[in-house]
């Protein structure tokens, strides 16, 4: 039998765990509202792990420049946006560092040899996989701090092949 003070600690941990929950969808909220729209060319990844079931594997360019041995376990990269919104790789961001004229932060986690950006699959509709595999750039929108929210992906043109919120075409 569960006493009272067990059931008072169920039901505050639950309460714990929905706030952070909460707290996390506010925070991508917020990234999605008011970040810079941002795009990262997508690196070829294997075919046999490109497409698998309804997501895709994505893999972006801009880390092929990334030295990954340099790189603490959690961090920003520096990147400068061109016309088109596409980011390239300016450097590793240091605390304290201050940003040049166009230049933003994007943040990253190291594991192992591997980089992550934040959103490395995108999960698509049924049917969807030959429309997707046209995609050349995934669409992010990027915080100050540099957290990210992935958008959608684009075809070499920049036009949407799907998206998670259709009313930005």
């Amino acid at each position: 039998m569960i006493s009272q003070l067990q059931r008072w600690g169920i039901v505050a941990g639950w309460l714990l765990v929905m706030i952070a929950i909460n707290w996390s969808i506010l925070q991508k909220e917020q990234v999605l509202a008011s970040g810079l729209q941002v795009r990262l060319a997508l690196a070829p990844v294997d075919p046999r792990s490109l497409m698998q079931g309804d997501y895709m594997r994505l893999r972006y360019a801009l880390l092929s420049e990334v030295p990954t041995k340099q790189l603490a376990p959690e961090g920003q990269l520096i990147i400068r946006l061109d016309k088109q919104h596409v980011a390239s790789f300016v450097g590793i961001y240091q605390p304290g560092q201050s940003l040049q004229q166009g230049e933003l932060l994007l943040h990253y986690r190291r594991y192992g040899r591997h980089v992550k950006l934040g959103a490395e699959s995108y999960l698509f509709e049924e049917g969807k996989a030959s429309l997707l595999s046209e995609a050349a750039y995934g669409e992010l929108r990027v915080a100050n701090d540099g957290k990210s929210v992935l958008v959608g992906l684009l075809d070499q043109n920049f036009h949407y092949l799907d998206n998670l919120f259709k009313n930005q075409e």
